[in-house]
């Protein structure tokens, strides 16, 4: 499929953009005052070597992924690590709780006793038990560390993965800033907890368990009372900032995605915005969307300021509630100092993992908010999907056939009405009519960017639907109007639907093309770099490129959107004369926004309101006098000023 090219390789030698014009094409490189600085920043970029074999793109959703997305299962197949992960929180764990029971040990053995030898001894296993505390941490968050990483490559691949293959309808509707939150905040959402989160999660919680297990052990009646004033206090406020929290997560993450969908459109269209002085509107609108942004966080602060220093009053004054029960006790005998001691160290130990949950919650209430967002986008289901038992496609000859053809975008009105037509192999058909009539619409049902609403496309009695996509797409090629070209080398964009092509075989097509003196033209040949979407070429150079790689694809089917519309007259000459040695021995569907175009196609079908009006070659469609005559003749009385100005010019040229 030739909708764009690029590649990941960047050429060896200059960078330079193209210089010198070929037949008219204007020059559209790098300035000369921005060349070393452009030189510079393209050498460090980094190369990244392809292992295509490697990779697996299944175009059917595979059966792993048709369950929701939530965490538990996407953690689940790393069930190994994560129990490795549990047995070094709970060394952690119990490391961490030794000082208390020492400390006790240290006070009634050693103090009390006066045996400095029990006392030595405490101290040191005290050091010990720290030393092993720091140890068992620091290797608990280095392995964590790594095994979220792992993690969170697998979601990004996932997720890019399922971005790959949703269809072209789904794209069109959704604006592209989302789309970036999804796979840029929301999975530093998730980062935050898979390397923080939920191993710090289950550290605090199992601190909480063995501490209240430790403080009945110790005294029931202190534990009790524990339980009585501080359990039901932290419920209730832990409750009550669940339920803000959730809500204020959530528009968190909706504004920030309001956020970035903003700054994306604004940057997309920097040109448009300066040429009509648009900039303080712009402004001032992504200020409004930042207001709202800034006020989902101050809400989702708020909570968190109340809550927090709520929690730490509890904490005090349960230490002050036992402080005053548990000394009544050691008074009246019932417990020894050094248990007491040991029994507010552990409570220390109980009030400081409760209020590490507080911040841990919050992390894990922003990374449930992506995980959500994210499950979202991964049930969003192929609008064009691939058939379970979709045939491989045969090597086609091109016959194009729509039967009934009726087609709506998604619940809006319908586009298409009831077309039946038929293109032989080989022959090119010239779509004309007027904006909106049905004319890409066509064009993305043959290619299969979208499936008929009613009726059937067929290629050689092949319904399109009953054909893998992989198959399909390799025997169809795209020239869209304004072809889209990444960032490489120039060998990466013409090579981009054949990776293996060689460079022989590339300048081939070149010449075949009348593009030959282009690639001799450029710095670097083959090697040339292109900016991103092709900024450094004219508009002539970037469609000349779109048509060798579609030639290098060696599609039997071809589409062209009108390739000459935005050309001037030079650019559209050498233009012209690459589409008819590309679309020569092949079908081609060509939507026409001129007529000149049109009239080289061997019939031209005229598209009005989603039907097809008329149908025939251009002397017979002229002959019939119909909507097409109507249509040459204005175009005929348009262009014929021009073409007596062009006599003139060429007279007055004469010696």
């Amino acid at each position: 499929m030739m909708i764009g090219g690029g590649g990941h390789h960047h050429g060896q030698g200059g960078h330079g953009g193209f210089r010198g014009n070929l037949d008219g094409l204007p020059f559209a490189g790098v300035p000369s005052e921005l060349r070393e600085r452009y030189d510079q920043l393209v050498a460090e970029e980094p190369d990244f070597p392809l292992d295509e074999g490697a990779v697996v793109f299944p175009a059917v959703l595979p059966p792993a992924e048709h369950r929701p997305f939530s965490l538990r299962r996407f953690v689940a197949p790393y069930w190994r690590s994560l129990l490795a992960t549990l047995l070094l929180v709970v060394v952690e764990t119990a490391t961490g709780l030794v000082g208390p029971v020492l400390t006790q040990v240290a006070i009634d053995e050693g103090v009390r006793q006066g045996d400095v030898t029990m006392l030595v001894a405490a101290a040191l296993g005290y050091l010990v038990a720290v030393a092993a505390n720091v140890g068992a941490g620091a290797a608990r968050i280095a392995f964590t560390g790594r095994v979220g990483e792992r993690l969170l490559l697998d979601l990004r691949v996932r997720v890019f993965t399922h971005l790959q293959r949703l269809s072209l309808g789904w794209f069109t509707n959704e604006r592209a800033g989302r789309v970036m939150t999804r796979m840029t905040s929301d999975i530093d959402a998730l980062s935050a907890l898979f390397h923080d989160g939920l191993v710090n999660l289950v550290v605090q919680a199992l601190t909480v368990a063995v501490v209240s297990v430790v403080l009945f052990s110790y005294d029931v009646a202190l534990a009790v009372v524990t339980l009585a004033v501080v359990v039901p206090a932290m419920t209730g406020a832990t409750l009550w900032f669940r339920t803000r929290s959730d809500r204020g997560y959530g528009e968190v993450r909706r504004r920030l995605a309001d956020v970035l969908s903003d700054l994306q459109e604004s940057l997309a269209g920097i040109r448009l915005v300066a040429a009509h002085n648009r900039q303080h509107h712009n402004v001032e609108r992504h200020r409004e969307v930042l207001d709202g942004y800034r006020d989902a966080n101050v809400y989702t602060g708020t909570v968190g300021a109340w809550y927090s220093p709520g929690t730490e009053l509890v904490a005090t004054v349960g230490q002050a509630v036992l402080l005053v029960v548990g000394g009544q006790r050691v008074l009246r005998g019932q417990l020894s100092v050094g248990e007491l001691t040991a029994f507010l160290l552990f409570l220390a130990t109980f009030f400081a993992p409760v209020q590490q949950l507080v911040h841990l919650y919050t992390t894990y209430q922003s990374g449930q908010a992506a995980a959500a967002k994210l499950g979202e986008l991964l049930a969003t289901r192929p609008g064009v999907a691939e058939r379970p038992d979709a045939v491989e496609f045969p090597p086609i000859d091109g016959d194009v056939c729509l039967e009934g053809v009726s087609f709506a975008y998604g619940a809006g009105p319908p586009v298409l009405h009831d077309v039946d037509l038929t293109i032989r192999a080989g022959e090119t058909l010239a779509l004309v009519g007027p904006t909106g009539s049905g004319k890409s619409t066509l064009a993305n049902l043959i290619s299969r960017f979208y499936d008929p609403t009613e009726g059937r496309v067929l290629i050689d009695g092949y319904d399109l639907r009953d054909v893998t996509l992989e198959s399909l797409r390799r025997q169809i090629g795209v020239v869209p109007q304004e072809p889209f070209l990444f960032a490489g080398s120039v060998r990466d964009n013409i090579a981009f639907a054949r990776p293996d092509a060689g460079d022989a075989e590339l300048e081939e097509v070149c010449r075949l093309l009348g593009i030959g003196e282009l690639l001799e033209r450029l710095p670097e040949g083959l090697d040339t770099s292109v900016h991103e979407r092709g900024s450094s070429l004219s508009s002539g150079q970037r469609q000349l490129l779109a048509l060798a790689r579609a030639f290098v694809a060696r599609p039997r089917v071809l589409v062209l959107d009108e390739a000459t519309s935005s050309l001037d007259l030079h650019s559209e000459a050498v233009v012209e004369r690459a589409l008819e040695v590309l679309s020569e021995g092949r079908t081609a569907i060509l939507i026409a926004h001129r007529l000149a175009t049109a009239m080289r196609a061997d019939r031209i079908a005229v598209v009005e309101a989603g039907r097809i009006a008329e149908i025939g070659s251009h002397d017979e469609l002229v002959a019939a006098g119909g909507r097409y005559a109507d249509l040459y003749a204005a175009w005929s009385r348009a262009a014929s000023p021009r073409r007596r100005s062009a006599a003139d010019q060429r007279q007055q040229a004469r010696p």
